[in-house]
């Protein structure tokens, strides 16, 4: 059995793989995070309520597109589990993205991993959010959930999804795509991309971890042997969240 298959399978019993979770294309993802974006600005234009939180939406769904994360887990984000990457300094504090509250076995606790930042126009989408739009919340200061609620509470995965329908209709998707479809997208755009399978089977296992990006060829050792280097057409979104790409000699190492 091939590599790809292997990760094909993998996918297939995370539930990532099948007719109804197809995955959004760029030209959709596109014009999803625009419309979102688009919902802001027109909240703020007519003065009306719901900007705060039209934003928060729009950040949810690049850091699930952008960490390639289900619903349920970026809910259970908290502030602090943003890590720096000290071999990718220009991301800041937001290098890494510990998720601690992954898919469980059966029996098992919640499983933990930690993803590396690898699109500079969802960190710079994440960062912005986080110090100019979470204080905002009343409860910013005294809640550590990072997605929050006009009431004061954590975003749940419901009020995610009621979010994504509204915007899927508006932009003319099919019934059918949820939100958890945007993780799908991030890991096949990964791999039409050029990004080794390896690293993606990696990436999403909670098992194995990538520790560090080289920005320089040669600088490490191989994704576990598979190597590969990541394209700059995946690290980069085009107009509002363009922030450039990482290089085309940015490696994933594991």
């Amino acid at each position: 059995m091939g590599l790809w298959e292997t990760v094909r399978l993998g996918l297939l019993a995370d539930g990532l793989w099948g007719p109804d979770r197809r995955p959004l294309t760029r030209a959709e993802c596109q014009a999803l995070f625009d419309y979102a974006d688009d919902q802001v600005e027109r909240a703020i234009r007519r003065g009306r309520k719901g900007a705060l939180a039209a934003y928060r939406d729009a950040t949810v769904f690049k850091t699930i597109y952008g960490w390639g994360l289900r619903c349920s887990e970026v809910c259970r984000l908290d502030l602090a589990d943003w890590y720096r990457n000290p071999k990718a300094p220009e991301l800041g504090g937001f290098g890494a993205l510990h998720v601690r509250w992954g898919k469980r076995t059966k029996g098992s606790p919640p499983r933990r991993r930690t993803v590396l930042s690898v699109m500079p126009w969802a960190v710079e989408a994440a960062e912005d959010y986080v110090a100019n739009l979470r204080p905002r919340y009343r409860a910013a200061a005294d809640h550590s959930a990072l997605w929050l609620t006009e009431r004061g509470g954590r975003l749940m995965p419901r009020e995610v999804e009621a979010r994504f329908a509204e915007y899927r209709r508006a932009i003319g998707l099919e019934e059918g795509l949820t939100p958890h479809c945007l993780r799908h997208s991030y890991v096949t755009h990964l791999i039409e991309d050029g990004a080794d399978p390896k690293f993606v089977q990696v990436l999403l296992s909670p098992q194995q971890r990538v520790h560090d990006v080289q920005h320089k060829p040669g600088a490490g050792g191989d994704l576990c042997g598979g190597g590969g280097y990541l394209p700059p057409s995946i690290t980069q979104s085009c107009r509002r969240f363009d922030a450039g790409p990482t290089g085309a000699d940015a490696r994933l190492v594991a």
